[in-house]
């Protein structure tokens, strides 16, 4: 499809084709990359927002499950010392 702008600052456009020019393409596929990114800017954005939340909520899981087990493995630790307590007095009757 075929987009015509008029009216560009003369300045904005001789930007436009140093920028082109830094990249080694013509100003059409300058333009037409920068159109086309600014056209799913918006969708791209919101997807990375999204993957941030899911990071954030993974973050907070591994968080709860961390502070689990370390609730499991001092529980484990006692039972050992109950258990090595209660032999030892088995072998000691």
């Amino acid at each position: 499809m075929e987009i015509k702008v008029r009216n560009v600052d003369p300045v904005a456009v001789k930007k436009i084709n140093e920028l082109a020019k830094e990249k080694g393409i013509s100003r059409q596929e300058f333009l037409k990359g920068q159109l086309e990114m600014l056209a799913f800017f918006r969708e791209q954005t919101t997807r990375e927002r999204h993957l941030e939340n899911l990071i954030d909520k993974n973050i907070e899981m591994i968080k709860k499950c961390s502070y689990f087990m370390e609730r499991n493995a001092e529980s484990l630790e006692k039972l050992h010392h109950s258990i090595e307590t209660v032999v030892g007095e088995i072998e000691e009757v």
